[in-house]
C-alpha cells in the first residue's frame, strides 16, 4: 500500500508540529517524502484562525506553504454552508476575529455581538476569545432553531504549554447541555467532505492517498470514512494504549512521520 501512495494528507498539531514548536524531524521527513516524488497537503480542524492567517503561521515555522495547499475546517464550514445554505447571508459566528475576517471575505456578514437583528445562521468554531457574554449568545440562536454548524468536533486542542485547550468540540457540549440540541453538521474531521475536494483536486484513487494524523477519532476516522489509507502517528493524542481499545485499526502506525517518509523511501526503492 505504501508503494502506491502518491499524495499525503497532514494534519498538522499533533503530527507536523505541537503548538508553537515545530518537530525536529519535520523539515527531512517532507524532503524525503519530495525525494519520492510524493505531494502533499496541509489539512487541520483548528479553526482558531483563518487559512490565510494559518498559512503566515506554517511558513514562520519554517515551512513552505501557499494557501492552496492547505485546507481547514472552517473552509470546509463556509464550503457546506455555499453548497447546502444558499439563502444563508448572514451567521453569529462564535470564533476569533481571524476567523470573522474569513467569513466575511466569502461574503457573509457576521454579527457582532450588539446587533439586535436575528441571523440566518449559527456557526461554532475554536474561540480563543471566548467570553461568557458570547456564550450565552451562541446558546440562545441554537434555542431558536437556526441552522447550526461546527467547525470540528475536537474536544482538546494540543498544546506544548501547561494548560488545557478547551475545543469547539467541548464549547458544542456545553451549548447542548442548555439546548438539547446538536450541531446540524459538524464540517470538519472526520467528516469525508475534509477529504473529497483535495482527492477530486488531485485526480487520486483511493489507494493513492494517506490521511496522517495522530487522533484516531478524526484523522483515522475520516480516512476510513472516505475509504483512503489511514496512518497513525504516535507523536500527538493517541497512545498505544488507545490503539488497544480499538477494533478498527488503522492501516499503519508509526511513531513520527520521519519514520513513515523512511518506510516509503524503502519500500518504493526495493520495487525500482
Amino acid at each position: 500500500m505504501l508503494s502506491e501512495i502518491r499524495h499525503l494528507v497532514f494534519d498538522l498539531d499533533g503530527t507536523i508540529y505541537r503548538g508553537k514548536t515545530l518537530f525536529p524531524y519535520t523539515l527531512a521527513s517532507l524532503e524525503l517524502l519530495e525525494s519520492c516524488g510524493i505531494t502533499y497537503t496541509y489539512l487541520t480542524n483548528n479553526s482558531s484562525i483563518s487559512a490565510k492567517d494559518y498559512v503566515q503561521k506554517i511558513r514562520r515555522l519554517g515551512l513552505r506553504c501557499q494557501k492552496e495547499n492547505l485546507y481547514t475546517s472552517s473552509l470546509a464550514t463556509i464550503d457546506f454552508l455555499r453548497n447546502n445554505y444558499p439563502n444563508v447571508s448572514s451567521i453569529y459566528l462564535l470564533g476569533t476575529e481571524s476567523l470573522k475576517t474569513e467569513f466575511i471575505e466569502a461574503g457573509y456578514h457576521v454579527f457582532s455581538d450588539e446587533e439586535s437583528d436575528e441571523p440566518d445562521a449559527v456557526a461554532v468554531a475554536f474561540d480563543t476569545t471566548l467570553t461568557y457574554a458570547k456564550l450565552c449568545k451562541t446558546a440562545w440562536w441554537v434555542k431558536q432553531g437556526k441552522p447550526y454548524l461546527a467547525t470540528h468536533p475536537d474536544i482538546v486542542c494540543p498544546t506544548d504549554l501547561p494548560t488545557i485547550l478547551v475545543d469547539c468540540g467541548a464549547v458544542c457540549d456545553c451549548i447542548a447541555s442548555v439546548t438539547n440540541r446538536r450541531p446540524d453538521r459538524v464540517c470538519g474531521k472526520p467528516d469525508r467532505l475534509m477529504i473529497d475536494g483535495i482527492v477530486q483536486k488531485y485526480g487520486l484513487k483511493p489507494n493513492e492517498i494517506g490521511m496522517v494524523g495522530d487522533r484516531l477519532y478524526t484523522d483515522i476516522e475520516m480516512a476510513r470514512r472516505a475509504g483512503i489509507i489511514g496512518i497513525l502517528v504516535l507523536s500527538g493524542e493517541a497512545t498505544q494504549n488507545d490503539l488497544e481499545k480499538i477494533v478498527q485499526k488503522p492501516d499503519f502506525v508509526f511513531d513520527t512521520i520521519f519514520d513513515l517518509a523512511r518506510e516509503i523511501k524503502q519500500t518504493k526503492r526495493s520495487l525500482s
